[in-house]
Order: structure tokens, then C-alpha cells, then sequence
């Protein structure tokens, strides 16, 4: 994967952007105005990876949403970026009736039906603006990148292939039909962007199976029809394939379920647990100060502030994956270097009695100019310095403030020494009845943590007190239901892996970030370190990256899409080690199982991982899903 796929899902949109055609810097003159109308999904594809400014550059003076009213701009083309829907395609025709452009350049997220393309046909002869639609394009970009490693299937209807949806006991056949094929048409498109077929390698008996079936015949028949193959090299522009193709390794979220459910410590798996973060932006809520007033004190109304936390954003990118702890150390340092950079150009002014100086003066003095003028001339990059040390003592400032109200630090080092087999130092009770320690929904997190990964299941009267202890605790038991039944299930298929991330060390109370002058007071937080250990989706990888034999994987079935004859075996043709994998989580994935994959690829050279899911859920969205599977 030379290109990311980031990389190579930007390069499509901005080709689609330019009429089709591949963007060549050197010819890059003024660029043609045009409108982008897009709808829903097509927003989220293109949100994470280009910004309005980038927009701009391409050309593009308005974006709108396809079902929005817009007005008629009759000299300007319009590049739409759809899915072929029904909807979508009544109002595509609609469009072309009123002729509200001067061309169109459709282009379609999936591919287009035949019978749906002569809907448009039709509509456009009887509109008599067949000559306006300029290009019809199928784009096969129906997949949100979030990361360079990092993809979701969707962010719009995403309970059509919600882990709750997969596991639902009344779900007919037709249905899981429905989500098998929503799942296989993005996968496939996956693979068109990315100009690989993978060898396939999934668990039997379960939703990933399925899906790794419907994808191998959907690949296999495209390499059949050598004229419109996808996967032939004039379409991808050269250099695109390795001599090794990629794994991709399908497993069902049902592999591991105590994972999700449980209080991280890293940086950006925090900020997706308990602030709003979505797609790249989190958005926060900034409590204003009271105001006064004759009749008392009312808070004022609360700002809304949304942040992009994206490639760009340089300490994002070094620390998203580390402790807590540390990042609230790292925005200190950052602050501390900004301000003697700020503190030097006032310095050098003053000294030149330049305070209220304009700037002829200044070129006028030799001796410290050198100096003042490039520490000037660093102004915009201290200026955007400054922004993003703002944007991260906002955010971590949040993050901090749910620690400390909810002791997650406490819940993550318990969750830790029960996925760990550790000895535990504190009775379960304790922490379910404390009032002070979390919400109800963190007591319940960790109470199915235990109850998923505790090798003997508590005996009834066991079980009886911890109920009550949760029902008093204000706790919803549906979940637990679910749970319950999803256990005795996993209980006669085979026993569950023992899960866990390895112990968190308790190293004191951090010292430098204590200090009264650091913007985190960090009293009462643990500073966890990290012991870095495999999550079960990690352990699968790196035996099937590694071709090693393992119990847990030797099983699993095997696809090879290039073969003539699909043969269902389990033995892996190939016994060298794969360079790169794409595993795909069916059934929902987190922050926390890809920032495991992430560590566990770091120690091995020259190999890449990407992490896929159907969609990205926090604990309290899995929880609110397991609920719905168990209520009576």
C-alpha cells in the first residue's frame, strides 16, 4: 500500500472534480467553476478528506445537498456525487426537466442499475437536454476513510448493517440478504480504489463468512469479464500493484464483544468514548460563566465549538494513540514553547523601542532586524501553533473533566486486570455501589466486562446480588440479558478466547503535569502506563499475516478470487508471510482494536495493517445496541 488509501480516495474525488480527468499539476491554471451537489453519504465520503478551502481550490463555488431546494444557475456545470438510489434518481431527472444547469457530470458512489441509467436517458429526451449531460461515471468510492489505515462502510443508515441488525433473532433471510449486499458493495469498492484482489481468509459459521463468500464470487466474476474488468492495470495507472497481494481478514464482532465495551486510556479512543466525535470533528459544549442579573444568577447559553481533527493537525497525529496522561503533559510543553517563542518577538521589539512602531522603521535598524525579521516571519506558524494548542487544551480539558467526574481512570485499570486475569484488588460490589464512581452505564460496562470474560459464569445468588447492586445503581439489566444468551451460545460453539490488553501499571501520581502552574490539574488521575498486549482481532491477524499455526485460526476458511475453480479449503496456498492485510470487522469496530493493530504493526518492518469496520460505535452506542437485542 505505497499510496494510502486516503490518498487514493482523494485522488478519485478530486479527478471526479475535474470533469474525470486526472489533475496534473504543472497545467494547474484558474480552475472552471462548477456546483457540487452530493447527498448524504457523498458528504461523509468527501468530509474527511477534503476541506472547504480544498473545495475551492478545485473550483467548486457551492456544494449542496441534492435534496435541498436550489435555485436555477443555468451557466455553470454541476457535478453531482450520488448514490443510485430511487430517490436520488427521481430527483436527478427532475434536475435535468427544470434545467437548473448548464451540464451535468453524474457520478455515481456505487455502480449504477441498467434500468435506473435509462430512467435518466428517458428523463433527459423528454427534457430535450440529452446534450447537457456531459459524463456519467460509476465512481466505486462507497466507503469513508478516516485514516491513512483506517476505513467505515457508512455513517448514514448505519443500523441497516448494525451489529444489533446482524444479531437480531427474527431477521428473515431477505434481509440478511439486504446487509450481506450492502456490506460486499463496499468492500468491492474498497478493493477497485485500492487496485488489489485480496486473498480472503474468514472464521465459518458466522455474518463475516457470509460475506466473504457473496465478495469472492462478486470479485471473481469482475476478473471473468476481461473487457470491463475493474482490476485491470490501464484503469489504475501503473505502479499500483505489488508483487504481493494483500490478505484481508474478515471476522464478526461477536470474536471478541468485552473490548468495546471497555474505558480506554489513549487519546483519541477517549475522545470518541465521551465526547461527540464523529467523522474526524468533535464538537464540544463550553459551559459559559454565569451571568449576573437583578433576579440572580442564570448560566448563560452554552457555545457550541467543533473541531476537525485531521492528517494536518501535527499533534493529533504524534499522540492520538498515546496515554492520556501524556498528552495532557505534551499541550503543557507546547504551551510553555510557545510562549518564550511569543515572549522572544515582544522581547526583540522592545528593545528596538519598537512597540508602536510601523514596519518601515523596523527594516530601517540592522542589528537585531535579522532576528526580528524571522522571528516575524515564523508569525503564521506560531499563529497556527497557537490554534492548535487551543484546539487540544479544549478537547483534553474535556476529556479531563470526564475522568475525574466519572473515575474512568479506576474502571480502566479494573477492566484491564479482569480482561488480564489479574488479581484484583477491589471487590466488583464496591465499585457497582459506589455512588461517587461513574454512571450507570459504566457500571454496566464493566460488570458485563467481567461477566464476558470470567471463565465460570457467577453462580445464582451471586448473580441475584450484583443485579440488584446494578438495578440500585440506576442500571438498565436488558444488556445483560443479551448477554446471557450470547455466553450459553459461545458456550456450546466453543469457549471464547480470554481477551485482554495486558495489565495497567499504576506509576504514582504524574509529577510534572501536577504542578499548580500546568493548565491539567491531574489530582486524583492515575498515570497508567500501558502494557502492551494483543487484542483477540491483533492475535488473528498476526497469524494469518505470519502463517502460523494457531487453534484459534486454523479453521478458518480460505478464498482466493484470481483461482479459476473457488475450492473450499482452509489451507492457505501460499506459506509465505504476507506483507500487508486489510482486516475487516463485521458487525462494528472501535478506536481501541485499532490502535492494538497499530502498536502490534509498529514492531514488525515493512508490513502495513488497515482496519475496517461496518461502523465505528463507542461503548454507550454498543451498550444502547445490546439493550434493544435484550429486552424481553
Amino acid at each position: 500500500m505505497a499510496a494510502s488509501i486516503r490518498e487514493k480516495q482523494a485522488v478519485a474525488l478530486r479527478r471526479m472534480l475535474n470533469f474525470n480527468v486526472p489533475v496534473i499539476k504543472s497545467n494547474a491554471g484558474e480552475p472552471v467553476w462548477k456546483v457540487l451537489i452530493y447527498d448524504r453519504f457523498g458528504q461523509d465520503i468527501i468530509s474527511p478528506l477534503l476541506s472547504v478551502k480544498e473545495l475551492r481550490d478545485m473550483g467548486v463555488t457551492l456544494h449542496l445537498l441534492l435534496h435541498s431546494d436550489r435555485d436555477a444557475i443555468p451557466d455553470v456545470p454541476a457535478v453531482y456525487f450520488v448514490m443510485p438510489t430511487e430517490e436520488n434518481v427521481d430527483r436527478i431527472c427532475q434536475d435535468l426537466r427544470t434545467q437548473l444547469y448548464e451540464s451535468y457530470y453524474l457520478n455515481f458512489i456505487s455502480a449504477i442499475s441498467r434500468s435506473k441509467l435509462e430512467d435518466i436517458a428517458s428523463a433527459a429526451l423528454t427534457a430535450n437536454t440529452v446534450s447537457h449531460v456531459s459524463k456519467v461515471f460509476d465512481q466505486y468510492l462507497n466507503f469513508i476513510t478516516l485514516e491513512d489505515d483506517m476505513i467505515v462502510l457508512c455513517n448514514q443508515n448505519k443500523e441497516l448493517v448494525s451489529y444489533r441488525t446482524l444479531n437480531r433473532p427474527d431477521i428473515t433471510d431477505t434481509e440478511m440478504e439486504t446487509v450481506m449486499d450492502t456490506i460486499v458493495d463496499s468492500l468491492f469498492c474498497f478493493f477497485v480504489t485500492l487496485g488489489a484482489v485480496p486473498i480472503i481468509r474468514c472464521p465459518r459459521g458466522n455474518a463475516a463468512e457470509m460475506v466473504a463468500v457473496k465478495l469472492d464470487k462478486k470479485l471473481r466474476e469482475n476478473l471473468r469479464d476481461a473487457r470491463n474488468s475493474l482490476f485491470t492495470g490501464d484503469t489504475l495507472g501503473t505502479g499500483q500493484f505489488s508483487f504481493q497481494r494483500p490478505l484481508l481478514v474478515l471476522v464478526d464482532r461477536n470474536i471478541d464483544l468485552a473490548t468495546p465495551l471497555h474505558h480506554t486510556w489513549t487519546y483519541q479512543a477517549l475522545v470518541h468514548d465521551v465526547l461527540d466525535f464523529h467523522l474526524n470533528r468533535v464538537n464540544l459544549e463550553e459551559s459559559a460563566p454565569l451571568e449576573g442579573s437583578p433576579s440572580g444568577t442564570r448560566p448563560k447559553k452554552k457555545n457550541k465549538k467543533s473541531y476537525d481533527l485531521t492528517v494536518a493537525d501535527k499533534f493529533w497525529q504524534k499522540y492520538k494513540g498515546s496515554p492520556f496522561p501524556e498528552v495532557a503533559e505534551s499541550v503543557q510543553q507546547e504551551l510553555e514553547s510557545y510562549r518564550a517563542q511569543e515572549d522572544e518577538v515582544k522581547r526583540l521589539k522592545t528593545i528596538m523601542g519598537l512597540e508602536g512602531e510601523d514596519e518601515g522603521a523596523i527594516s530601517m535598524l540592522s542589528d537585531n532586524t535579522a532576528k526580528l525579521t524571522s522571528a516575524v516571519s515564523s508569525l503564521p506558524e506560531l499563529l497556527e501553533k497557537k490554534r492548535l494548542i487551543d484546539l487540544h487544551t479544549n478537547v483534553a480539558t474535556a476529556v479531563l473533566e470526564h475522568i475525574k467526574a466519572r473515575k474512568l481512570d479506576v474502571y480502566f485499570e479494573y477492566e484491564e486486570k479482569l480482561m488480564s486475569k489479574s488479581t484484583l484488588d477491589k471487590s466488583l460490589l464496591d465499585i457497582i455501589s459506589d455512588p461517587d464512581a461513574g454512571t450507570p452505564e459504566d457500571k454496566m460496562r464493566l460488570f458485563l466486562i467481567y461477566y464476558i470474560t470470567s471463565a465460570q459464569a457467577p453462580s445464582e445468588a451471586d448473580l441475584e446480588q450484583y443485579k440488584k447492586a446494578l438495578e440500585d445503581a440506576g442500571c438498565n439489566l436488558a444488556p445483560l440479558n443479551y448477554i446471557k444468551q450470547w455466553k450459553a451460545f459461545a458456550k456450546m460453539a466453543s469457549t471464547p478466547a480470554s481477551s485482554g490488553i495486558g495489565a495497567a501499571k499504576s506509576k504514582g501520581l504524574l509529577s510534572r503535569v501536577m504542578n499548580t502552574g500546568s493548565q491539567f490539574v491531574m489530582e486524583g488521575v492515575k498515570n497508567l502506563v500501558l502494557k502492551q498486549q494483543n487484542l483477540p482481532v491483533t492475535r488473528v491477524v498476526d497469524s494469518l499475516m505470519e502463517v502460523k499455526s494457531n487453534p484459534e485460526t486454523d479453521e478458518y476458511r480460505y478464498f482466493d478470487p484470481k483461482m479459476l475453480r473457488g475450492s473450499d479449503s482452509s489451507v492457505p496456498r501460499s506459506k509465505n508471510p504476507f506483507q500487508e492485510a486489510i482486516v475487516f470487522v463485521v458487525g462494528g469496530g472501535n478506536y481501541i482494536e485499532y490502535q492494538n493493530l497499530v502498536d502490534y504493526i509498529k514492531t514488525k518492518q515493512g508490513k502495513h495493517i488497515l482496519y475496517g469496520c461496518t461502523e465505528l460505535f463507542n461503548a454507550s452506542q454498543f451498550v444502547k445496541q445490546l439493550s434493544q437485542l435484550g429486552q424481553k
